[in-house]
Protein backbone atom coordinates (compact mmCIF):
# COMPACT_ATOMS: atom_id res chain seq x y z
CA UNK A 1 0.00 0.00 0.00
CA UNK A 2 1.23 3.50 -0.75
CA UNK A 3 1.04 6.87 1.23
CA UNK A 4 -1.73 9.14 0.37
CA UNK A 5 0.39 12.17 -2.03
CA UNK A 6 0.06 15.52 -0.28
CA UNK A 7 -1.84 17.74 -2.02
CA UNK A 8 -1.13 21.23 -3.20
CA UNK A 9 -2.74 24.56 -1.05
CA UNK A 10 -5.52 26.36 -2.96
CA UNK A 11 -2.81 29.26 -3.71
CA UNK A 12 -0.74 26.82 -5.51
CA UNK A 13 -3.24 25.41 -7.48
CA UNK A 14 -4.55 29.03 -8.13
CA UNK A 15 -1.83 30.14 -9.31
CA UNK A 16 -0.42 27.20 -11.83
CA UNK A 17 -3.54 27.07 -13.20
CA UNK A 18 -5.52 30.34 -13.58
CA UNK A 19 -3.07 31.26 -16.89
CA UNK A 20 -4.03 28.37 -18.56
CA UNK A 21 -7.50 28.47 -17.55
CA UNK A 22 -7.87 32.09 -18.64
CA UNK A 23 -6.10 30.93 -21.95
CA UNK A 24 -8.31 28.42 -22.41
CA UNK A 25 -11.56 30.62 -22.14
CA UNK A 26 -9.95 33.34 -24.07
CA UNK A 27 -10.39 31.50 -26.66
CA UNK A 28 -13.54 30.06 -26.56
CA UNK A 29 -15.73 33.26 -25.19
CA UNK A 30 -13.77 35.99 -26.05
CA UNK A 31 -11.29 38.18 -24.07
CA UNK A 32 -13.94 39.98 -21.74
CA UNK A 33 -15.93 37.17 -20.39
CA UNK A 34 -12.75 34.95 -19.76
CA UNK A 35 -11.63 36.21 -16.25
CA UNK A 36 -14.77 36.43 -14.90
CA UNK A 37 -15.61 32.53 -16.06
CA UNK A 38 -12.06 31.99 -14.39
CA UNK A 39 -13.00 33.26 -11.30
CA UNK A 40 -16.53 31.34 -11.35
CA UNK A 41 -14.17 28.64 -12.00
CA UNK A 42 -11.99 28.68 -8.96
CA UNK A 43 -15.15 29.74 -6.51
CA UNK A 44 -17.10 26.46 -7.32
CA UNK A 45 -13.68 24.78 -6.91
CA UNK A 46 -12.92 26.22 -3.83
CA UNK A 47 -16.98 25.83 -2.83
CA UNK A 48 -16.82 21.99 -3.65
CA UNK A 49 -14.03 21.53 -0.68
CA UNK A 50 -11.81 19.30 -3.49
CA UNK A 51 -8.94 22.02 -3.18
CA UNK A 52 -7.42 19.87 -0.55
CA UNK A 53 -8.72 16.82 -1.63
CA UNK A 54 -8.03 16.38 -5.55
CA UNK A 55 -5.33 14.03 -6.73
CA UNK A 56 -5.45 15.87 -10.18
CA UNK A 57 -6.73 19.44 -9.56
CA UNK A 58 -5.70 20.15 -13.25
CA UNK A 59 -8.21 17.79 -14.65
CA UNK A 60 -10.67 18.84 -11.79
CA UNK A 61 -10.40 22.52 -12.89
CA UNK A 62 -10.51 21.60 -16.79
CA UNK A 63 -14.17 19.60 -15.96
CA UNK A 64 -15.61 22.85 -14.09
CA UNK A 65 -14.57 25.06 -16.85
CA UNK A 66 -16.42 22.09 -19.73
CA UNK A 67 -19.30 22.18 -17.65
CA UNK A 68 -19.15 26.17 -17.10
CA UNK A 69 -19.02 26.45 -20.83
CA UNK A 70 -22.12 23.77 -20.95
CA UNK A 71 -24.25 25.91 -18.61
CA UNK A 72 -23.17 29.28 -20.24
CA UNK A 73 -24.65 27.49 -24.17
CA UNK A 74 -27.62 25.96 -22.49
CA UNK A 75 -28.46 29.41 -21.37
CA UNK A 76 -27.88 31.12 -24.81
CA UNK A 77 -29.19 29.01 -26.43
CA UNK A 78 -32.58 29.31 -24.34
CA UNK A 79 -32.20 33.10 -24.70
CA UNK A 80 -31.82 33.42 -20.87
CA UNK A 81 -29.41 35.83 -19.37
CA UNK A 82 -26.17 34.46 -18.71
CA UNK A 83 -25.34 35.08 -14.66
CA UNK A 84 -23.91 33.42 -11.82
CA UNK A 85 -26.00 32.62 -9.04
CA UNK A 86 -25.78 35.49 -6.08
CA UNK A 87 -24.49 33.90 -3.12
CA UNK A 88 -24.90 35.52 0.23
CA UNK A 89 -21.87 33.94 2.12
CA UNK A 90 -19.57 35.29 -0.59
CA UNK A 91 -20.90 38.90 -2.13
CA UNK A 92 -21.62 41.78 -0.06
CA UNK A 93 -25.17 41.74 0.85
CA UNK A 94 -25.94 45.35 1.02
CA UNK A 95 -24.04 48.82 0.04
CA UNK A 96 -22.70 50.55 3.38
CA UNK A 97 -24.64 52.00 5.66
CA UNK A 98 -22.95 55.44 5.57
CA UNK A 99 -23.57 55.78 1.80
CA UNK A 100 -26.76 55.51 2.41
CA UNK A 101 -27.15 57.97 5.31
CA UNK A 102 -25.40 60.78 2.31
CA UNK A 103 -28.13 59.83 -0.29
CA UNK A 104 -31.14 60.09 2.42
CA UNK A 105 -29.79 63.25 3.43
CA UNK A 106 -29.64 64.30 -0.13
CA UNK A 107 -32.61 63.29 -0.93
CA UNK A 108 -34.00 64.78 2.30
CA UNK A 109 -32.51 68.41 1.36
CA UNK A 110 -33.69 67.90 -2.29
CA UNK A 111 -37.33 67.82 -1.18
CA UNK A 112 -36.91 70.29 1.50
CA UNK A 113 -35.82 72.90 -1.74
CA UNK A 114 -38.51 71.21 -3.76
CA UNK A 115 -41.20 71.86 -1.12
CA UNK A 116 -40.30 75.42 -0.40
CA UNK A 117 -40.43 76.22 -3.90
CA UNK A 118 -44.04 75.23 -4.36
CA UNK A 119 -47.01 77.67 -4.59
CA UNK A 120 -48.36 78.34 -0.84
CA UNK A 121 -51.60 76.68 -1.28
CA UNK A 122 -50.25 73.51 -3.02
CA UNK A 123 -47.26 73.55 -0.49
CA UNK A 124 -50.08 73.36 2.62
CA UNK A 125 -51.87 70.59 0.91
CA UNK A 126 -48.67 68.75 0.66
CA UNK A 127 -47.75 68.76 3.85
CA UNK A 128 -50.90 68.46 5.64
CA UNK A 129 -50.99 65.27 3.72
CA UNK A 130 -47.69 63.82 3.69
CA UNK A 131 -46.21 65.19 7.13
CA UNK A 132 -49.17 65.75 8.86
CA UNK A 133 -50.80 62.61 7.63
CA UNK A 134 -54.28 63.90 7.25
CA UNK A 135 -56.83 62.78 5.56
CA UNK A 136 -58.03 64.29 2.01
CA UNK A 137 -61.19 65.11 3.78
CA UNK A 138 -59.40 66.55 6.76
CA UNK A 139 -57.24 68.93 4.72
CA UNK A 140 -60.49 70.08 2.79
CA UNK A 141 -62.17 70.68 5.77
CA UNK A 142 -59.14 72.81 7.37
CA UNK A 143 -58.73 74.63 4.24
CA UNK A 144 -62.46 75.02 2.81
CA UNK A 145 -61.41 73.66 -0.55
CA UNK A 146 -63.18 70.54 -2.17
CA UNK A 147 -61.59 66.78 -2.31
CA UNK A 148 -60.78 67.20 -5.59
CA UNK A 149 -58.55 70.33 -5.21
CA UNK A 150 -56.62 68.37 -2.56
CA UNK A 151 -56.50 65.74 -5.17
CA UNK A 152 -55.40 68.17 -7.91
CA UNK A 153 -52.95 70.12 -5.52
CA UNK A 154 -51.16 66.59 -4.41
CA UNK A 155 -50.50 65.54 -8.20
CA UNK A 156 -48.87 69.21 -8.68
CA UNK A 157 -46.96 68.75 -5.45
CA UNK A 158 -45.71 65.28 -6.36
CA UNK A 159 -45.45 66.17 -9.65
CA UNK A 160 -42.67 68.83 -8.88
CA UNK A 161 -40.95 66.03 -6.23
CA UNK A 162 -40.81 63.39 -9.48
CA UNK A 163 -39.21 66.38 -11.55
CA UNK A 164 -36.85 67.12 -8.76
CA UNK A 165 -35.93 63.93 -8.18
CA UNK A 166 -35.30 62.87 -11.65
CA UNK A 167 -33.22 66.24 -12.63
CA UNK A 168 -31.08 65.25 -10.00
CA UNK A 169 -30.51 61.67 -10.82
Amino acid sequence: MTAPVPTASFDDIYHAEYRRLLRKLRRRVGPDEAPDLVQEIFARFLRSGAAGRALNPAAYLSRIARNLLIDRARRKRQGMPIFFPFEEDRDALVRPEQMWRIEAGDLLRLYRQTVRAMPPKTRRVFVMRRVKRMSGKEVAARLDISIATVDYHMVQALARCRVAVAAQC
